[in-house]
């Protein structure tokens, strides 16, 4: 997943930038709600957001953007406690919320979670016909049979499951595939799309000419 990273402590900022990395996720860190206007023209998976930041408050600025209409999943990450504060966070348009100190490996599951209810579905394996795709554990099958894939095949993969149904357009898939390198490899989303035709059939992946991308929503 493209996450973005909002979260003005140094050292937990650059612990859970780093573990998430780790994980296989591409995440942009920003300190300041200023920097993270700035990169909201970029798609992401979800948002991670303090509430409390030099320039405002994160919870304020998520409810603006609800208001806006934007429905990336967002989770919070607060050391406000108090029941009130977790109904606050979760009735401005919080789909989480987490309290510090909390370990990482809570917060990737947590985002795992939210990403199966974005995808539509409760359950561990999501079908599409003869694909199965597990975004917990990071597999896929065809026909029952477990097919490898590489770090970026998968990437590819949970973006377009994570907005299936819905035309991703090439612009995007580089940015959530690929990130702050799209620019330099112009072909690489194409190579790793022909590579998950092959691995998965040719229908799979479906162009939209003129558009982007798009699987077919899951049965």
């Amino acid at each position: 997943m493209r996450l973005l990273l909002l979260e003005d402590d140094p050292m937990l900022g650059e612990g859970l930038r780093d573990y998430l990395r780790a994980e296989g996720h591409i995440v942009d860190w920003c300190v300041q709600l200023a920097e993270a206007a700035v990169l909201l023209s970029e798609p992401y998976d979800a948002l991670l957001i303090d509430w409390q930041l030099p320039d405002g408050s994160g919870l304020d600025w998520l409810r603006r953007l609800r208001q806006r209409g934007l429905t990336t999943p967002a989770l919070m990450l607060t050391a406000r406690d108090l029941l009130s504060d977790r109904v606050q966070g979760l009735d401005a348009g919080a789909d989480d919320y987490l309290v510090k100190p909390f370990e990482p490996e809570e917060l990737a599951a947590r985002l795992r979670a939210v990403c199966r209810r974005t995808a539509g579905t409760g359950g561990e394996r999501i079908d599409f016909g003869a694909v199965q795709v597990d975004l917990t554990a990071k597999a896929v099958w065809l026909a029952q049979l477990r097919v490898e894939l590489t770090a970026r095949e998968w990437a590819l993969l949970e973006a377009l499951v994570l907005r299936a149904g819905r035309i991703v357009s090439r612009s995007d898939l580089d940015a959530l595939v690929i990130g702050q390198d799209a620019e330099v490899c112009s072909n690489v989303l194409e190579v790793h799309i022909s590579n998950l035709r092959r691995k998965l059939g040719r229908s799979f992946v479906e162009t939209v000419r003129g558009l982007g991308y798009r699987i077919t929503v899951a049965s």
